[in-house]
């Protein structure tokens, strides 16, 4: 519910804006994130703490220069992890418990860009917050910081229409550690 309430706020927000920004672009596209969110426990302790999260993002960029735009970005990932029932002062049980995590980023920064032919590559640093949940037995959750450095490239289909790839070092600290995680993104662009 709160996913849908954000992504019809984030909608509203782009047709609104499209009225007032006299250029600029709306991204919708899949996301995948190669993160390490999951919370510290006691009893699940995974061969490895990083998981494959796939979801999608959306970003609404408003240029106030040629060349800078001011930009919002949405994006949400879900991905699962199998842990071994181990501990560090119990010995290990047979068997494995599943962790499903989502990972929902919200944060505005700036983006430099320029044309060249049908390509327009970019740089950006987009800040705000980030907010990750687990359920499995005991449910978990945390939010903090986030901070996205990256780039990307959007190639010309046809007038106001583009694709886009997209690269960035997403930087959060959830569950009382820091993380450096990828994320990488491919959509469509629709130019005003």
């Amino acid at each position: 519910m709160r996913t849908t309430a954000v992504v019809l706020v984030f909608l509203l927000g782009a047709t609104f804006a499209m009225a007032q920004i006299p250029s600029g672009n709306v991204y919708v596209g899949y996301s995948y994130t190669r993160a390490d969110i999951f919370s510290q426990s006691l009893l699940l302790q995974p061969p490895s703490r990083t998981a494959n999260f796939n979801g999608w993002q959306a970003s609404l960029e408003g240029k106030f220069l040629p060349f800078i735009g001011v930009v919002a970005d949405v994006s949400q990932t879900y991905g699962s992890s199998n842990f071994s029932l181990c501990g560090p002062v119990a010995p290990c049980f047979p068997g494995h418990a599943g962790v499903d995590s989502r990972l929902l980023t919200v944060m505005v920064g700036a983006r430099a860009s320029v044309s060249v032919r049908k390509f327009t590559p970019f740089a950006e640093a987009l800040f705000g917050g980030a907010h990750a949940s687990e359920s499995r037995a005991v449910s978990a959750s945390d939010t903090s910081f986030a901070t996205a450095i990256g780039g990307g490239l959007d190639y010309k289909l046809i007038k106001g229409v583009a694709w886009r790839l997209q690269g960035d070092a997403l930087h959060t600290h959830l569950f009382g550690a820091g993380q450096n995680n990828l994320r990488l993104s491919t959509g469509l662009v629709l130019r005003f």
